[in-house]
């Protein structure tokens, strides 16, 4: 059944973000291809461009939340983005951005670690905002779980970034429920997401909800019954599903690549919307996360705002994926 152009069904963070008359969107555009690779090269005039062409490029499709993290790139995703605010500070105004903290890489203190402690976090958020060039971040997200947090001592840290203006709203990534739960009992504002990894070809929190052992068991209905947002990085499966079929594809592969094509001429949009209409159709509203510099491929991805699988599709596209009956 599709939708009208640009219409996207509600979903749980929006209610937030719309609160304070943030623009915002379904689907989320993914910064970490942004700021010229992962070397050491200064952030270069084509690399800001590229920026630019993205951002014009989301904006008109109703893609209007971007997400970055302060590793990606090595920093220099944000910094590319954010001198594109700088030379047109209006487009701040149409756009929600989220980043996210707490992995670092190996530097003189020590190896490559996980860093939730109130210093950390605090300084990395200052450096965010530096590096974006704006003063607010409407999102922080938390990137990795790390097994040393102190959890009163994070929160309160939280709490004050909060009330200073520097954060709009506090979210997660790849945590499951016993440490969101933990973490929201030392917060007096709500967590609003979880990031996790979910795609056509990574069903872990859907299998979940048939065969109750599987990774991520009860997130999607805590995150129901609590207004988290499911935010799904990966959504696209790194393309394996969107290629062409060639002599290294399995068969199972390639059922699941037919299926695909079959339900894009069926609903008449990109093999992209078919499989990000996959996340969508799911109950709790997942925000997918598509990160393609390519920028026909990311109007190809807006088209997922057109469609809504029936019930018999979407099951139809979970038992190839999965290559076995739903038991």
């Amino acid at each position: 059944m599709p939708l009208s152009v640009g219409e996207a069904p509600s979903y749980p963070l929006a209610q937030y973000l719309e609160q304070s008359n943030t623009p915002h969107s379904q689907l989320i555009y993914g910064c970490m291809g942004l700021g010229g690779g992962w070397n050491n090269n200064s952030v270069s005039g084509t690399d800001v461009k590229q920026a630019q062409a993205v951002i014009e490029t989301c904006l008109a499709h109703n893609i209007r939340t971007f997400d970055h993290a302060d590793i990606y790139t090595f920093g220099k995703a944000e910094i590319a983005f954010g001198r594109v605010l700088a030379k047109q500070p209006h487009l701040r105004a149409q756009m929600s951005i989220q980043s996210k903290c707490g992995i670092r890489f190996a530097d003189a203190s020590g190896g490559k670690r996980y860093d939730l402690s109130p210093e950390w976090v605090t300084q990395s958020v200052d450096s965010i905002l530096t590096r974006l060039q704006i003063e607010h971040i409407d999102v922080l997200l938390l990137h990795r779980p790390d097994p040393l947090l102190d959890v009163a001592a994070l929160a309160q840290a939280l709490m004050q970034l909060h009330q200073q203006g520097k954060i709009g709203h506090i979210g997660v990534s790849n945590m499951h429920v016993a440490q969101i739960a933990q973490l929201q009992a030392a917060l007096t504002i709500p967590l609003v997401a979880n990031q996790i990894e979910l795609s056509l070809g990574h069903t872990g929190l859907i299998n979940s909800a048939i065969e109750p052992e599987q990774p991520h068991a009860g997130m999607a209905e805590y995150a129901q019954t609590h207004g988290v947002q499911i935010q799904a990085w990966g959504a696209l499966f790194q393309g394996q599903f969107t290629r062409a079929i060639d002599a290294n594809t399995s068969t199972i592969t390639q059922h699941t690549i037919n299926l695909i094509n079959s339900l894009a001429n069926k609903y008449g949009v990109s093999q992209e919307a078919i499989m990000l209409s996959f996340l969508t159709r799911l109950p709790m509203q997942i925000q997918p996360i598509i990160g393609s510099t390519n920028l026909a491929r990311i109007a190809d991805c807006a088209q997922v705002y057109q469609v809504r699988l029936s019930r018999c599709d979407w099951y139809a596209l979970l038992e190839s994926s999965r290559a076995q009956e739903i038991p």
